[in-house]
Order: structure tokens, then sequence, then C-alpha cells
């Protein structure tokens, strides 16, 4: 098994108004664990708690009750932060720098030295696909293109664990695709994504893991290929049978010099599986959230 990168322990957190009122309770008892080198996805509808616990991870806010342990420290123990990368729903960069001199910027916060921060900066441009407008300002840029260089600011410390709010907005299908595709480089270099979505069909293009959170609840949690599966269903695919062929078992797939491709079980999509599991959340509001479908 992997190391353990991020781990939540009963983790929950309460908003409470000016005269100590609970007010809303934005996270109640969630565990989780992600492992070094997997893409672990965080869905849920609008206020189910995804951004408060990718702050409560940053140590942007403090939990009411349980912990929230990043590299096995405390997330609000600040000397983590070297070591990870933040891409937020909204990007606040400074609009009258260009693309160039922003990198720069943020390489001088790590105290990163000069040699080092020009070469980065210059990989992270053509890393996301800005060199033809590296000089401009960002207030010029559009939203896909200030989303791209959001994600190289999130880069530039070259850090273990990337959080990603949103990762994808903005961006037409073609600069979709070039995101997703990164995403996938940063896990076969090692590192370790947390990346939350709206957009199912990114989520499920490229994420190891997903949980899943309703009203500050953890609805699902596992492998996405083992949730979308249809187990009471059977698809086979095969090829070079006739016709009569078609609807026979494996043994007279055989007997006509056909060749079983797969013999498996068919899957959903990411975005049924979810509606699935909100609807039944509202149906059944104290139903918690599966075991791994790691099988």
């Amino acid at each position: 098994m992997s190391e353990v990168i991020v781990e939540t322990r009963n983790l929950s957190k309460v908003y409470r108004d000016f005269w100590g009122r609970q007010k809303v309770r934005a996270l109640k008892a969630l565990d989780l664990e992600i492992r070094q080198g997997e893409i672990f996805g965080l869905l849920g509808p609008n206020g189910s708690g995804k951004t408060t616990t990718m702050k409560l991870l940053l140590g942007l806010l403090f939990p009411t009750s349980g912990q929230a342990l990043v590299f096995g420290k405390e997330a609000t123990d600040v000397s983590k932060n070297e070591r990870l990368g933040y891409l937020p729903e909204e990007s606040y960069l400074y609009r009258f720098l260009n693309a160039e001199e922003t990198l720069d910027f943020y390489g001088r916060l790590f105290d990163m030295p000069a040699k080092v921060r020009k070469q980065r900066t210059a990989d992270l441009i053509t890393m996301v696909g800005l060199n033809k407008d590296k000089r401009r300002q960002l207030k010029e840029y559009s939203k896909g293109m200030a989303r791209r260089i959001g994600l190289a600011q999130a880069l530039i410390n070259d850090p273990e664990l990337i959080l990603l709010d949103e990762p994808t907005s903005g961006l037409d299908p073609i600069g979709t695709r070039e995101i997703k595709d990164l995403i996938l480089r940063l896990k076969a270099e090692g590192k370790t994504v947390l990346m939350s979505s709206h957009l199912l069909a990114d989520v499920q293009d490229v994420c190891d893991r997903i949980a899943i959170l309703h009203q500050g609840e953890l609805k699902e949690l596992g492998r996405v290929d083992a949730l979308l599966k249809v187990r009471d269903e059977t698809e086979i695919r095969a090829k070079g049978l006739s016709p009569e062929a078609q609807a026979e078992i494996r043994a007279v797939i055989e007997r006509n010099n056909g060749s079983v491709l797969q013999m498996d079980n068919p899957t959903t999509t990411l975005e049924d599986l979810f509606l699935s599991i909100v609807r039944d959340s509202e149906a059944r509001p104290g139903r918690r959230a599966k075991q791994d479908q790691e099988k």
C-alpha cells in the first residue's frame, strides 16, 4: 500500500453566527484517506462541504472537531505548505503582471534561486500552453487562460500534493482535454492530486477514487471503475462471429471460430451514479457511505 498523504478522522466543521449559535453544519464526521500517487475526486452539489474540506486541509479553517492530517502533520501546521500547491475555484492573481512576472513572483515567495525560477517559469508556461501569451497582462486573459496560469502558479514549487478546485472551469473542450492530460502527467510523476469538480465526465476520466458528499456527509467512497459497474448484468464483446452466433454463450462463440474480447460487468456513468446517490441521500438523510468498492 502507498503512503497515506491526506487523512481526515471524524472531521467536522460548524459555522456559527455572531452569538455563537450553530448556523450551518458544513461537514459531519468525515473519514478519508488519500494515498501517494493517486488522483482523488471530491464530488457533491453546491453546499455539500467540498470547499470546506479543502480549506480545512490547507489550514485556512480550523475544525470544530476531529482531525485533518497532511503528510502526517496537523493541517494547521504551516510547515507542510511548501510541499503542496493549490488552485482555488477563483484565482486571485495580480491583473497588471504578465505570466512570466506572475510565476517569478510566486517563485520568490518560496525563496527559489533566480536561475531555478527562470527555468521553472519557462517550463510551466510551456506546460500549460501559454507561450504565445506569456507577456500579456493577466487583465487581458480569458477565463480559460486565467485557469491555465492559475494552475501553473499552483505548480511553481514542484509540490508533492496538488489541490485543484474546479480545474477545468471556463476551458473549451480542447483546453479541458489538455488540462486532464496534465493531471494524468502529474500522477505519472508520482504526485498526489485532490480535485473537486462539477463536471462529472472530467472526474470519471482522470480519478482513481472518488468521495461523494451531500449536506456535509460522506455518501459514497471507492474506486471509480468499481463504483460504476452494473453488477447484476454481464456484457460480452466479441468479433468474428456470424449473426446467428451472437446470441450464444462462450462455448458457442468458440465453436464458431470467434474470440471473446471482453466478458465483464457493464458500467454506468458517473453522472447517473452521482444523481442516484444524491436522490437516495435526500430520501434517507441518515445513510452513511459504504466501504471502498475496491473489488
